[in-house]
């Protein structure tokens, strides 16, 4: 049975699955708790989880998503199973934190990710298409980059250890919301959980990590990528991993409809603002930084579950990133971009642009 589910998945099929699977499964995580249109945000749950670790104050957004944690663990389940698991590093690493924390930056003032953009879109938020332009419009720019020769360089095989890191990682963070620790005095903690807002609502601990582990193992299998489907499918005119973005919108809202969590406006949608230019230029930058780096965040989380030490500096950027925002008013909020997002998001834009030119090989 394994068998033949891993050669489905690793064939033109697998994306559309695991697109499928995403698209059920997201909305039902809202459905079960989890904030508005945000069944699985990759960008939003990482701004979580650096709020709970203290590394913003933000007292809204606030938890330790199992999700994430779910997505490495279950790649790394996934990579040891079928010989895939292969450690490397060493390939431009500080220019990958950067490009995580920018990608971070741009996505916080979009308010969500690739996969939130789709999630929001079949839910009837249109706000979400001024984003969803804006990341093929970086992804395109990507792309020029790629075509002229951008590349960060080669990695190279690392000790096996070294993969262990971000799957020990990820048991640290079940501890935490399983446990919710006090490190300080009086009972006083430096593990943060929301009383109220966003970061107050959430799935059950349980079906958020299964559903975590699912999603980890399916997009290992399967390569998915919601950034690397449009930039295939430019490139390439390949449509086998877009095939999967189809898939995912299509089965969400289907479920959003069943679950009655489709609601068509640009007005009071969750966790959303209407302002078209900055939700457009936001991904323009994320979606620059994603292809820039090689995968979309849910993308570098799988990587970093199954070895890949470049993937995980990348997250640890994203994590950074997402404590900076919210540490110097960058962030959105439903009432519009934060006070330095634009200015913030134009020095992303700018800073991609030079590693694009900087980084590529004479052909």
């Amino acid at each position: 049975m394994f068998r033949a589910l891993n050669r489905l998945l690793m064939s033109r099929t697998g994306p559309i699955l695991t697109g499928v699977a995403v698209g059920i499964l997201a909305p039902l995580l809202t459905f079960w708790g989890n904030p508005g249109n945000m069944g699985i945000c990759v960008a939003c749950f990482t701004r979580d989880i650096a709020g709970a670790l203290g590394l913003h104050r933000a007292a809204t957004v606030q938890y330790v998503r199992p999700e994430l944690a779910g997505f490495m663990l279950g790649s790394f389940v996934s990579s040891l199973m079928y010989g895939e698991y292969k450690p490397r590093t060493g390939s431009s690493p500080i220019i990958r934190f950067f490009l995580g924390f920018f990608a971070m930056i741009g996505a916080l003032v979009f308010l969500g990710c690739p996969w939130r953009a789709y999630i929001r879109l079949s839910a009837g938020d249109l706000n979400a298409i001024p984003g969803i332009e804006g990341l093929a419009i970086g992804i395109v720019i990507g792309i020029g980059f790629l075509w002229r020769g951008f590349n960060l360089g080669r990695n190279f095989p690392a000790k096996r250890a070294m993969g262990y890191v971000m799957p020990a990682i990820a048991v640290m963070l079940i501890v935490f919301v399983l446990l919710r620790p006090s490190f300080g005095p009086e009972g006083s903690s430096a593990i943060f959980f929301s009383k109220e807002g966003p970061g107050s609502m959430a799935a059950p601990v349980a079906l958020s990590l299964a559903v975590g582990l699912l999603i980890g193992w399916l997009a290992q299998r399967s390569r998915f990528c919601t950034v690397g489907a449009l930039r295939d499918l430019i490139m390439f005119k390949d449509f086998h991993l877009f095939n999967g973005i189809l898939a995912f919108i299509v089965a969400a809202f289907i479920t959003n409809l069943f679950l009655g969590q489709f609601k068509l406006g640009f007005e009071g949608q969750p966790i959303a603002h209407t302002k078209a230019l900055w939700n457009a230029m936001g991904m323009v930058l994320s979606g620059l930084a994603f292809t820039l780096a090689g995968g979309c965040p849910g993308r570098q989380f799988i990587m970093s579950g199954e070895g890949d030490g470049d993937a995980a500096v990348f997250v640890l950027g994203m994590l950074f990133g997402a404590a900076v925002a919210h540490n110097f008013s960058l962030a959105s909020s439903p009432a519009g971009p934060g006070a330095y997002g634009p200015a913030a998001t134009m020095v992303g834009i700018v800073f991609c642009l030079f590693v694009g030119f900087l980084m590529r090989e004479k052909i």
